[in-house]
């Protein structure tokens, strides 16, 4: 799998935790991430936490290759559910034609 630029992916870190995040950039060692955020559960399912509660979330993150475990294309309702918690932007749900 090609991972591209201005998408998003989640990446299973070598802890063993799941990060959602937008790549900015794919470099030999390393990946330039943007908003990084954990999955953790919750007492209403999966919430989505800051990966690191002191780091500046408008300022891109340096995650290098070796701390990676696998990439993986994250599903759309998890993509919905992260750019709602990283802009604020609530996505309208999607729109289905019903036949009888």
């Amino acid at each position: 799998m090609d991972i591209t630029k201005d998408q998003i992916y989640t990446f299973k870190i070598n802890s063993g935790e799941e990060m959602v995040t937008k790549v900015l950039e794919v470099g030999d060692t390393h990946y330039l991430i943007e908003k990084p955020v954990s999955i953790a559960p919750g007492q209403q399912g999966m919430q989505m936490i800051p990966s690191a509660f002191t780091m500046e979330m408008e300022k891109p993150v340096r995650l290098n290759n070796s701390a990676v475990t696998m990439v993986f294309e994250t599903n759309p309702e998890v993509q919905a559910s992260y750019k709602t918690a990283t802009s604020g932007i609530v996505q309208p749900p999607e729109k289905k034609i019903l036949k009888g």
